[in-house]
């Protein structure tokens, strides 16, 4: 069964970490055309005492944000939802998934990872104009 410290582990060994806080860790997965996405890896406890692990990125800042199509994008998507953040003081459009360890492997956090960062991307490209911002 995984573990937090058993993910940072893993994702120290692939990425370069730029946050290595207890419970949280954040990298840029590299993309193409120069591309790249911060993605943020945090451990959450559900209320029976279940531990998940949320795989994130940014995808904008939430001024000027269209709830209704958020919450369609929501409704619409098999694997990640939208939420909202704080990203250094502001609040930020985040795409995310929540997996419990007791179900996830080391591969699927890879291949989360990387569909989520692909994602996020597109998103960002979608709704910013000044290009890879995140």
């Amino acid at each position: 069964m995984l573990n937090f410290e058993t993910v940072r582990s893993h994702i120290g060994g692939h990425y370069t970490l730029r946050t290595n806080d207890p419970y949280l860790i954040s990298f840029d997965l590299d993309l193409r055309r120069a591309r790249h996405q911060g993605v943020y890896l945090v451990e959450l406890e559900g209320e029976n005492g279940r531990k998940y692990l949320r795989v994130s990125t940014p995808v904008g800042p939430v001024v000027g944000m269209d709830a209704e199509r958020c919450l369609r994008f929501n409704w619409e998507q098999r694997a990640g939802f939208l939420a909202i953040s704080d990203l250094e003081g502001s609040p930020y459009l985040h795409l995310c998934e929540n997996r419990p360890y007791d179900i996830l492997s080391l591969p699927e956090l890879e291949r989360l990872i990387r569909e989520l960062g692909v994602l996020g991307d597109q998103l960002e490209q979608a709704l910013s104009v000044e290009g890879d911002a995140y």
